[in-house]
């Protein structure tokens, strides 16, 4: 266990932190399949944004990498193409 004062206050931050990540993560988990679930184009297309803004969205505040997030997108985007094209 911490000891110094500053020790303990990092292990309050790190569990804030981790928390809000896995939320952040988990709703990214969930707009995604989401999206790949959706059969029809207009609703998968207004899903898309959506998560496409949230993933945006956790980038800039740090919550994932660029190169994660642009993977992501391009598959989700991929997906809703596809339905265009069927």
């Amino acid at each position: 266990m911490a000891h110094h004062k500053s020790a303990k206050k990092r292990i309050r931050q790190n569990a804030k932190r981790r928390v809000r990540n896995q939320a952040t993560l988990s709703k990214i988990k969930t707009l995604m399949k989401k999206v790949h679930s959706s059969t029809d184009k207009t609703e998968a297309e207004g899903t898309l944004k959506e998560a496409v803004s949230f993933i945006d969205k956790a980038v800039s505040k740090g919550r994932l990498h660029k190169n994660t997030a642009a993977r992501r997108k391009s598959s989700l985007t991929r997906h809703v193409n596809k339905l265009s094209a069927e």
